[in-house]
């Protein structure tokens, strides 16, 4: 539950459900970064990425803002690599079913390449892979929904992950910066995937910045009192991340200073006091809702906020931060929540998937041919 079935749209429509967002420096070419999009949880062989959606990664050149009020400062300059696919699959005598598809970046790049085809599509500077992978993503979301229902910390030593050799459709593009963006990019980026209608009318259905901020920071209502009937996680889901509008925000935000005290008590002490108005600290930083990936520093499998973390203390940071699929984010995402690092690393109990994913490109590992039966989650009246 990354984001996976991330509100009532996405329960409805699989194929616009994004799963997961991973952004990293590649480990052997340097100046390229990867972006990966995984969407349309739980994968049967017969999963099909939609002619009708825009597959899409924003980015965005970054700089770090210091002293009161620390924050990121975001580029109005976005870079865009929209990745589309052909309105229907062909079959090739009595082969499996081939789709079509082609990934445009802003600056004018495209790549056409075939799905599950490994033989990934590469030039001008982009190289692209698209099909069926196993879901990278493990946590123990079970756990995470019956600490949130009794207000105790309910994680064991050996957790179980809903996501345990499940399948995902993945798109993963690793982009030669300076060849795609341009030689004044700069190194520091902000990065959203989204979910869109496909057409000259665009609306946004899903989009996604840091895992596990829908299903653990905003999905809880009860602690609310504001909006304690309110399912946000499709408005949330319109948003652009890079501009929140106001409308909703005041919402947004309720709903972060009212389940963001919650984790923090679950140690029962106080690491996070809020401010005179009630606001919890990392409010505003995870309202910003995008990852932030440093392309000059090498590929790092363990550093994700590390540079959320330094802006927080007023220090420089020292890894690439981003987000690589073998990295244990639950583990350091609950210790952020629980006790902001000044107290024992908080473990869900599972610290991997079935099948790591390696360092040479597309990274996921290949499909799992025999998934278990998918578990559901009720989290209030929907699945989580």
């Amino acid at each position: 539950m990354s984001d996976h079935n991330s509100g009532p749209r996405a329960l409805a429509d699989p194929v616009v459900d994004i799963t997961d967002l991973y952004a990293f420096p590649s480990p052997d070419r340097a100046g390229s970064l990867v972006l990966v999009l995984d969407v349309f949880p739980n994968a049967e062989p017969t999963a099909l990425f939609s002619d009708a959606v825009d597959y899409r990664f924003r980015v965005r050149p970054v700089t770090i803002s210091r002293g009161a009020g620390a924050a990121f400062a975001v580029s109005e300059r976005e870079y865009t690599i929209s990745c589309r696919f052909a309105e229907l699959a062909a079959r090739q005598g009595s082969g499996p079913l081939v789709q079509e598809g082609k990934c445009t970046a802003s600056t004018g790049q495209a790549v056409s390449f075939r799905v599950n085809d490994e033989r990934d599509g590469n030039a001008d500077g982009l190289r692209i892979f698209a099909g069926r992978r196993m879901d990278p993503f493990f946590f123990d979301g079970v756990r995470a929904f019956k600490t949130m229902m009794t207000g105790q910390l309910a994680f064991v030593p050996v957790g179980e992950s809903r996501q345990f050799r499940q399948n995902v459709l993945s798109i993963v593009v690793e982009v030669d910066i300076a060849a795609t963006f341009g030689a004044d990019a700069g190194w520091l980026f902000a990065v959203v995937g989204e979910t869109a209608t496909a057409g000259s009318i665009t609306v946004r259905l899903e989009r996604f910045g840091r895992p596990l901020i829908k299903s653990v920071v905003l999905a809880a209502k009860q602690f609310d009192t504001v909006n304690r009937d309110l399912d946000i996680r499709d408005l949330y889901n319109q948003e652009d991340a890079f501009k929140l509008g106001q409308t909703y925000l005041g919402a947004y935000r309720a709903r972060m200073n009212a389940n963001l005290p919650f984790w923090d008590g679950l140690d029962k002490k106080t690491d996070w006091p809020p401010d005179a108005h009630g606001n919890h600290p990392l409010t505003e930083l995870l309202l910003a809702d995008f990852m932030v990936v440093d392309a000059s520093k090498p590929f790092s499998g363990n550093s994700y906020l590390e540079i959320e973390r330094a802006l927080l203390k007023g220090a420089d940071h020292e890894s690439c931060g981003g987000r690589t699929p073998n990295d244990d984010i639950a583990d350091t995402f609950l210790t952020m929540l629980v006790n902001a690092g000044n107290g024992p690393r908080i473990s869900d109990g599972v610290d991997g998937q079935a099948v790591p994913a390696s360092r040479a490109f597309p990274y996921l590992a290949p499909p799992e041919l025999n998934p278990p039966a998918k578990i559901e989650l009720s989290l209030g009246n929907k699945a989580a």
